[in-house]
């Protein structure tokens, strides 16, 4: 239904209703953490296996380097292989690392602002260093700026990527822009996949010589459907257009195996990569290439990852589709909410009334529900529009899941008709 097209009376009929179902709630006393788009328990045991299946294994023989030992900064041949694979580039192009890739993208913008990048001036050094956010996005990301005193500008994310007119614009305006946080396919919160268009004029845009675009490919084979999306070769991309040292892409299988004892990788230049391992030779002698050794010996190969790719889907896709069924439910055709329907990723976007998006998050709280702060998906946790929430359906049962989708839905009409009625 159309809200702003009610009468007053009949607005407040139906805020009584639901201040009443929502009365039941609290007294149901729930407790449901959906802050987070962690995977269920369930997704975890789908790797189990991997924890014994170095038990029997010869390990002095198996690798270049016994995993067991020091060494190895680049990660094991092997596990770079399979990232390698799964991002289309290659092997030298590639560094495994630890269990997160966060880790990574924080380990290099702390290397530029220290040190700069291939011999150019430390971002430290750089009057008004500032990064181009898209949003709504990750949170991390822009708390890894925040913490390292970076300047943020918020560039709004459309259907195919960020409105590019603008981040043209920006970037060859402004030299003291060094970097752009994107997430490309699936994105954080939305969903969204990059157009060609969008990864071509990224590549091809003029831009400082140690502008860097943070690729943060998290998402690249988290497919809810058998329909899966592809997006083009952003380093090939960089390549063609002259600037091969453009972009750091990065990757894990944290929501592939175990969200705290994945494996990381980096992707880049040959060039970026000795210019990362020069400061890394500092910082640690290798990540666990135990852990890359239960991954190789799981796995073997890029499509054994895909393989288990479609076990997660057979858990993610029926709570996705319940969450879309229940909005449309309560919501069709409404004029107080929309939201995105994803083909891949781990988040579903939501964009209430302006002004309510805060409200809608706390009624939920104090009905046991817990969601993504308000304000989260963009820089300093300052959304103008106070209207986008991130919701996160993995972690949840099914039949809780149902009961926050209730709940939820309940607190958003609460609030959105009080902001029709000015109450």
């Amino acid at each position: 239904m159309k809200y702003s097209e009610l009468t007053e009376k009949e607005l407040n009929s139906i805020l009584k209703e639901e201040q009443k179902k929502y009365e039941k709630f609290v007294k149901a006393k729930l407790n449901l953490d959906m802050s987070r788009g962690k995977p269920c328990p369930e997704q975890l045991d789908i790797c189990k296996d991997m924890l014994s299946i170095l038990a029997d294994k010869d390990l002095s023989k198996l690798y270049e380097i016994d995993p067991r030992n020091y060494g190895g900064l680049d990660g094991l041949k092997a596990m770079r292989e399979i990232f390698a694979d799964l991002l289309d580039v290659k092997t030298e192009q590639v560094l495994a690392g630890g269990s997160s890739s966060l880790n990574i993208m924080y380990d290099v913008v702390q290397f530029a602002m220290q040190f700069g990048i291939l011999g150019e001036k430390p971002w430290n050094k750089v009057n008004g260093v500032t990064f181009i956010c898209c949003v709504p996005g990750y949170d991390r990301h822009f708390a890894i700026c925040k913490s390292l005193g970076i300047k943020m500008i918020a560039v709004p994310l459309k259907e195919d990527g960020p409105d590019m007119d603008i981040v043209e614009s920006l970037v060859k305006a402004n030299d003291n822009i060094k970097g752009i946080w994107c997430v490309p396919k699936y994105s954080n919160p939305t969903g969204c996949v990059y157009s060609n268009e969008v990864v071509k004029r990224l590549a091809k845009m003029e831009a400082a010589s140690d502008f860097r675009i943070f690729w943060d490919n998290a998402y690249c084979v988290h497919y809810l459907t058998d329909n899966h999306d592809k997006i083009l070769n952003i380093l090939e991309e960089c390549k063609k257009a002259g600037n091969p040292n453009r972009v750091y892409e990065f990757c894990s299988t944290s929501k592939i195996s175990f969200a705290g004892a994945g494996v990381a990788c980096i992707a880049t230049s040959v060039e970026n990569l000795a210019d990362i391992k020069s400061h890394m030779t500092y910082q640690t002698i290798g990540a666990n290439k135990l852990v890359q050794a239960m991954h190789v010996e799981y796995f073997k190969d890029a499509k054994g990852i895909l393989k288990t790719m479609e076990k997660h889907a057979a858990f993610l896709k029926p709570k996705f589709d319940m969450v879309i069924e229940k909005l449309n439910t309560y919501f069709e055709d409404s004029d107080i909410i929309t939201w995105t329907n994803p083909n891949g990723g781990y988040f579903i976007s939501v964009n209430v009334l302006n002004g309510c998006a805060k409200d809608v998050v706390a009624l939920t709280a104090s009905a046991g529900v817990k969601l993504t702060n308000a304000g989260a998906t963009y820089p300093n946790g300052l959304d103008d529009n106070d209207s986008n929430i991130r919701f996160a359906p993995s972690y949840p049962s099914i039949e809780d899941l149902s009961l926050a989708c209730d709940v939820f839905a309940t607190c958003v009409k609460i609030v959105c008709i009080k902001k029709l009625l000015n109450k």
